[in-house]
């Protein structure tokens, strides 16, 4: 698929070329939705809210070249107001369920290391470590220069360590220190 030519067919109208740019795209925008949310049925909103929006702005959409990372970007603000929105009705006893598997401690670990870390850290990293966004794309994402999207990783992936250096005398698994 041809996804600049696919853009420019929704663009003047086209249902089916829209229909098969979600489709292309629908994998990383749940990924990125994952990323903000944790609950499946919120990421789930996020993406019809999104796939609306596009529907409906699609012609305001100046670059083809650019869709992706317009489509993102609108995923991620329809994910922070969700959150927004849960994050008011639940601010008492926000307790998160970690999924836990046979000998899954590691992936444990790491997602009370991720909750540990300051929001914005913590959906950057997974963006660029766990769902594999570029650079490039999240610069776009974020409307901001690949430098500072780097130096922005960096300081993250440094806190993260900082986090777990401190935390090394903690046991995760039976919740007291050694």
């Amino acid at each position: 698929m041809d996804v600049l030519k696919e853009v420019k067919k929704a663009q003047k109208g086209n249902v089916h070329a829209f229909e098969n740019l979600i489709q292309a795209h629908k994998v990383v925008m749940y990924q990125v939705a994952k990323t903000i949310l944790t609950n499946d049925v919120d990421c789930r909103d996020a993406m019809q809210e999104s796939i609306l929006k596009a529907f409906e702005k699609i012609k305001t959409l100046r670059e083809p070249a650019f869709f992706k990372t317009w489509l993102l970007r609108i995923v991620i603000n329809e994910c922070n107001q969700i959150h927004r929105q849960n994050k008011k009705i639940t601010e008492l006893g926000n307790f998160t369920s970690l999924s836990t598997h046979e000998d899954g401690f590691e992936q444990v670990e790491l997602e009370q290391l991720l909750e540990i870390l300051p929001k914005e850290d913590r959906q950057l990293l997974e963006l660029y470590h766990i769902n594999d966004i570029s650079i490039k794309d999240l610069a776009e994402i974020y409307q901001k220069p690949e430098n500072t999207i780097k130096t922005r990783l960096r300081r993250a992936r440094e806190n993260a360590r900082h986090i777990f250096r401190e935390q090394e005398g903690f046991s995760w698994r039976n919740g007291s220190s050694n």
